[in-house]
């Protein structure tokens, strides 16, 4: 005996007059006197039961008993629905199944939450994971996330790519983020790490020539969680033997539009527009700019450097928005806190009036001249940062996302891509006082930089590029070091002494010198991809088994303790850090 011979959702009209077996879950159980109705669920969706004593005396016995969320099995005839109670709102809304035989094939225990419930705190969600999933905007956001996939790796094996699967056991590597490391029993005192990315390895695979690498990849970074970070994510990994920048970005734009056509019916405009890291700064404070809207940062760094204003004459840079809204004192009383709270030291202002007056403390201290280039105009406020050129950036980026969402000016059925290409190659790192790398010390500088990048590493660009869609990065690659003596010259200036280098990337090193092709690639991350075209704004709802926002799962609980005994197979003792418990 079959368990079903349909999915509960997949009942149509076309199988009225048919004998059909269904289970799933009981949604829910609507008792009117004699008929009892329940909606029974699976992952295809919902199906009507009607169970009539008159019909079956039997089953109307074990209807009586169901509650939310038992499994059932009933089989009996599909009939149509009175018009006047068919459902519009459900493909199966037109039929129904009258049972002729009831099964309940496994009782549950009293709920700690009903799935249709809003509002539940999200570590009670997490505990009870399994019944969180059987929720429909979840189990939309994992069957979405799967479909996604599939179409991932169609598209990357149609274009020549292989899977090739890389050790979860690795080496620690500096790549960013802290490395869990999991100690080695054969091994006392050696330890592996968990990759953060397949970053090196998947360069290997070029050397070794497979030419086109691909892999849904899973990576483990031990960093601060927050909505869009987790500390275990899936990526799919990307690199090929003698990039074409062209190639490469048409194949993702291709994949890219491929899912959002076939995921939610939205068909992407290509080619996708290119934007260098210094213009995505400069226009909008941010190396992931949201260009669904406009509210672009203006600069008024030369023209206030003779100001008046002292404020202004002695800023590195002079930045603000143009708002098309007057804002009335309470209004840029909140702003230039939320603004103070991202680091600035205050939010001047220039009201623009409706006769043409200007509303602003700071006025009077500056030319008719400067006021006439800032060209105020009625029902316009200028909102200003005046700071080092960094700060700028990160105040008025932020304050503009604020105020696109507080507006509307953000459409969230639209879709904005883009390509920001020639980052920094490194930065200064002011705690360790020394460059560390933008992207990852295996990034090629751009052709021009080749010869010059240790000379000059502030300005250095590198041949890396980044996918943005709405205000969120989704991918980041780059060509990669293929000569091992710029590599070498890179850990140079990241200070890492030729006996740190053998150690950490000896390996690497003697591969590159082996004939190692020109390569590049690519890494998008699933989970936030899934996130933008879901819509959701939490990472952990398109995930199916989550750690919270502390790195735990309340669900198991893990991360557990371990035995005395195992500790002491690894070759560990815990430490009680000072005035803690160990």
């Amino acid at each position: 005996m079959p368990w079903r011979d349909l999915m509960c959702g997949d009942v149509r009209a076309e199988h009225i007059g048919k004998r059909i077996a269904l289970a799933g879950w009981a949604n829910t159980r609507r008792d009117h006197g004699g008929l009892v109705f329940v909606d029974l669920r699976d992952r295809a969706g919902i199906c009507q039961l009607v169970v009539n004593p008159d019909r079956s005396a039997e089953a109307a016995k074990v209807a009586h008993e169901v509650r939310n969320e038992f499994v059932l099995r009933a089989d009996g005839e599909v009939v149509a629905r009175e018009p006047e109670l068919v459902n519009p709102k459900l493909p199966t809304g037109e039929i129904e199944l009258q049972v002729d035989t009831l099964e309940i094939v496994s009782r549950s225990t009293p709920l700690p939450f009903q799935l249709d419930e809003e509002g539940v705190d999200e570590t009670l969600r997490l505990r009870y994971r399994w019944l969180d999933l059987r929720r429909d905007k979840l189990q939309r956001n994992i069957a979405l996330r799967a479909q996604m996939v599939g179409i991932i790796r169609r598209t990357m094996e149609e274009a020549g790519f292989l899977d090739i699967q890389t050790p979860i056991l690795f080496k620690p590597t500096p790549e960013g983020a802290r490395d869990f490391v999991v100690p080695s029993r054969l091994q006392k005192g050696r330890f592996f790490a968990l990759p953060q990315s397949p970053q090196i390895l998947k360069q290997l695979t070029m050397v070794a020539g497979f030419d086109r690498y691909y892999q849904i990849a899973i990576c483990f970074r031990d960093e601060d969680l927050r909505a869009d970070r987790v500390q275990e994510i899936t990526q799919l990994d990307v690199e090929m033997s003698f990039p074409d920048q062209e190639l490469l970005f048409e194949l993702q734009e291709e994949m890219f539009a491929r899912i959002w056509r076939e995921c939610i019916g939205v068909d992407v405009e290509r080619p996708w527009p290119r934007m260098t890291y210094a213009e995505a700064d400069r226009r909008f404070g941010t190396d992931k700019p949201d260009t669904r809207f406009g509210l672009e940062i203006e600069d008024a760094t030369e023209l206030t450097r003779g100001s008046q204003f002292g404020v202004f004459a002695g800023a590195e840079a002079v930045r603000f928005l143009r708002v098309s809204q007057a804002f009335s004192r309470a209004d840029l009383a909140r702003l230039e806190e939320s603004a103070k709270e991202w680091g600035a030291k205050g939010l001047a202002y220039i009201v623009g009036g409706e006769e043409g007056d200007l509303r602003s403390p700071i006025v009077k201290f500056l030319s008719q001249a400067e006021l006439d280039a800032l060209a105020v105009q009625p029902g316009e406020t200028l909102l200003f940062a005046a700071d080092e050129w960094a700060a700028t950036s990160r105040v008025l980026s932020t304050l503009r996302l604020q105020l696109g969402r507080e507006l509307g000016l953000i459409d969230d059925e639209r879709f904005t891509f883009l390509w920001v290409t020639d980052f920094p190659m490194f930065e200064w790192d002011e705690d360790e006082q020394r460059y560390g790398a933008v992207h990852h010390p295996f990034t090629r500088p751009t052709d021009d930089w080749k010869d010059r990048f240790a000379d000059d590493p502030a300005r250095a660009l590198a041949h890396a590029y980044d996918i943005i869609v709405n205000g969120n990065e989704l991918g980041g690659g780059s060509f990669r070091i293929h000569e091992p003596q710029i590599q070498a010259k890179v850990f140079d200036l990241l200070n890492l002494s030729p006996e740190e280098q053998r150690v950490k990337f000896g390996f690497l090193l003697d591969a590159l010198a082996m004939g190692a092709p020109p390569h590049g690639g690519i890494a998008l991350g699933i989970d936030r991809m899934t996130m933008v075209l879901a819509g959701e704004p939490n990472l952990r709802d398109v995930i199916a088994f989550p750690k919270n926002q502390a790195g735990v799962d309340p669900m198991s609980g893990a991360p557990s303790e371990v035995s005395s005994e195992q500790l002491g197979e690894l070759g560990i003792r815990i430490v009680a850090p000072p005035g803690g418990q160990s």
